[in-house]
């Protein structure tokens, strides 16, 4: 997809969205199901499921996946995402390169040793290796624009109201 095709699609929904902004509230939705047998979920994910488990370092075995994981998996895929939409159209070519999503979670928070521990990710590193033909000051700009546009990098810099229900 060039900048063209991409302008093209996206033009009748940015119209859309001008003329009735509730048009572009896009609702989202996870799912799991508890595994009775298990400290375990099964998460319907987009192309299958994925059974996240306890971390190693909270007494699981390692064999399932962690949540934190998760998280910054769907955080390199949005960034990525994004990142190619802003090369698209600014005209950049990406030939190739990664997306690297890193942090930090302390045990002890999670365990309840220790209270004053944080309980979630802190230090979180978003690193982008790209090949590209944008010159420094061109990439850094593509980066500032994935920055304020990608959902889930701004979801974390700026968390949601986030409420508790029991069904």
């Amino acid at each position: 997809m060039n900048a063209d095709d991409l302008r093209a699609v996206q033009a009748p929904l940015k119209q859309l969205y001008r003329d009735q902004p509730d048009a572009a509230r896009v609702p989202a939705r996870a799912e799991g199901s508890l595994d009775p047998n298990d400290i375990a979920i099964v998460v319907d994910a987009w192309h299958g499921k994925t059974t996240a488990g306890l971390h190693k370092a909270g007494g699981g075995s390692g064999a399932l996946a962690c949540s934190a994981d998760m998280l910054l998996e769907a955080l390199v895929g949005c960034a990525g995402v994004t990142l190619r939409a802003v090369a698209t159209a600014m005209g950049v070519t990406i030939r190739g390169g990664k997306v690297i999503a890193e942090g930090v979670w302390d045990a002890r928070g999670t365990l309840g040793v220790d209270r004053s521990a944080p309980v979630g990710l802190t230090d979180i590193t978003l690193r982008f290796d790209v090949d590209c033909d944008a010159d420094r000051p061109k990439l850094e700009r593509m980066i500032q624009t994935t920055e304020r546009y990608c959902v889930i990098l701004q979801t974390l810099k700026t968390p949601p109201k986030v409420t508790m229900e029991i069904a």
